[in-house]
């Protein structure tokens, strides 16, 4: 499965390219709950047709009505507030409170251009940074370096600065039952999800939409899939012959987050196994294991929701005391 913000611009070109009348609607600032997060993004075509989100449906259908009675997206980028009235709020079915701020913009045919620039970045896997001038619609597109927690969109002088990063990829290495729990959680949290399972009697068991199972040994599948900052790997099959490769390969990178699964005991013995196969101190540190915050999960959806909550927590830069 795709990113989804790489759908949504691979729909906006393709809709440009056939001639098709299209909109961008991208949530720009949001105050208090907010169904879905800054930055997020929702394309509309003439007929109606949608892809992408910004809301649970609500907003969306306004904004086709206010399209389609030429009240939005006539000219010029425009930033609509929604979410500003207690009547708005629950026509539109928003969260109490919430406030959010999006930009509508037209699209045309010269956009085609600068959207295959896009699309080729987001598929290398590449940061880049898209720069919308307010007064002139025109945008720009620049390298992008965005630290982990700090906002994707700035709003400043007149201009909408949108900075995409690479989606977040796990290396799943075992297809059990918590590796199913897990990938399906990740898929619904908009990771790409490889699953990495050496024994084939394994994978026809294997049955969750969005994923890819292979059957090579993890080092490499982890060398063809891409080591990189957004990535991660997670060893869950107990086998040390299988796990500990997939370590070896995993911790020689600079990866978002190396997870195993086990006890303290079972932990502690993997990193004997490490240091005897070479691996340093250093390399070792950057593993985590036992894997997952430490809430009391014992069934294997329990820890999977442990593993995400971790991941999340990570990311988010909102890190729990191991205490808690």
């Amino acid at each position: 499965m795709k990113p989804e913000v790489q759908r949504t611009f691979e729909c906006l070109r393709d809709w440009l390219s056939a001639g098709e009348q299209a909109w961008l609607c991208t949530i720009v600032a949001s105050q208090g709950a907010s169904p879905r997060p800054v930055g997020s993004l929702l394309a509309l075509n003439a007929k109606g047709e949608q892809v992408g989100s910004i809301s649970g449906g609500c907003i969306e259908e306004e904004l086709l009505e206010q399209i389609a009675a030429g009240k939005l997206g006539k000219g010029l980028p425009e930033i609509v507030a929604y979410g500003l009235t207690a009547e708005q709020n629950a026509r539109l079915s928003l969260p109490c409170g919430g406030e959010l701020k999006v930009m509508i913009e037209p699209c045309s045919r010269e956009w085609l251009s600068l959207l295959d620039q896009l699309l080729e970045s987001l598929s290398a896997r590449e940061a880049v940074s898209r720069a919308v001038n307010l007064d002139s619609g025109e945008w720009t597109l620049s390298t992008a370096l965005v630290e982990e927690g700090s906002p994707n969109i700035l709003l400043a002088d007149n201009q909408v600065r949108h900075s995409f990063s690479p989606d977040y990829r796990i290396l799943l290495v075992g297809a059990n039952e918590l590796a199913r729990c897990v990938a399906e959680l990740a898929v619904a949290m908009n990771y790409q999800v490889l699953v990495c399972e050496p024994r084939e009697v394994l994978h026809a068991g294997w049955a969750v939409q969005g994923t890819k199972v292979v059957s090579d040994m993890p080092d490499d599948a982890l060398q063809m899939m891409g080591a990189d900052q957004h990535t991660i790997v997670l060893t869950l099959t107990h086998d040390p012959r299988i796990d500990d490769m997939a370590l070896m390969e995993a911790l020689n990178h600079q990866l978002f987050y190396v997870g195993a699964l086990g006890s303290i005991r079972t932990s502690a013995k993997r990193r004997e196994r490490l240091l005897q196969l070479e691996l340093s101190e250093q390399q070792i540190e950057k593993l985590q294991a036992p894997v997952g915050l430490p809430i009391g999960s014992k069934t294997p959806m329990e820890i999977a929701v442990a593993i995400m909550a971790e991941l999340t927590s990570l990311r988010t830069g909102k890190v729990l005391s191991p205490s808690l």
